[in-house]
């Protein structure tokens, strides 16, 4: 059965009334008899069951962190595999270009 909280326009007093959501509103304050409206406040309730819970999301969250920092640490090997093999074959050319044939005399 839910809770009800009502607020008295006279005397400004609250309370909570247990009612079925079939009831009537109440329209007299307990205190004071004078005029209540229904106030609308926080209800607590707990969200059970999974996909509610950060821990839930954390193990899809996580691996795709994961997959993106793999991507970019597979991107810069390669690209420093690229460099260091463009390097070899400058320094390649470089020694074939200082070298002339000379054998011994």
């Amino acid at each position: 059965m839910p809770i009800y909280e009502y607020g008295c326009l006279d005397c400004g007093k609250t309370f909570e009334a247990f009612q079925k959501m079939s009831d009537d509103p109440l329209t007299e304050c307990r205190f004071c008899q004078g005029k209540v409206n229904r106030l609308i406040s926080k209800c607590s309730f707990q969200l059970k069951g999974t996909g509610w819970y950060a821990t839930d999301y954390k193990s899809s969250s996580s691996s795709t962190e994961n997959n993106c920092k793999e991507r970019k640490k597979s991107e810069t090997a390669e690209a420093s595999t690229e460099t260091k093999t463009e390097e070899k074959k400058e320094s390649k050319t470089e020694s074939g270009k200082t070298e002339t044939g000379g054998g011994p005399a």
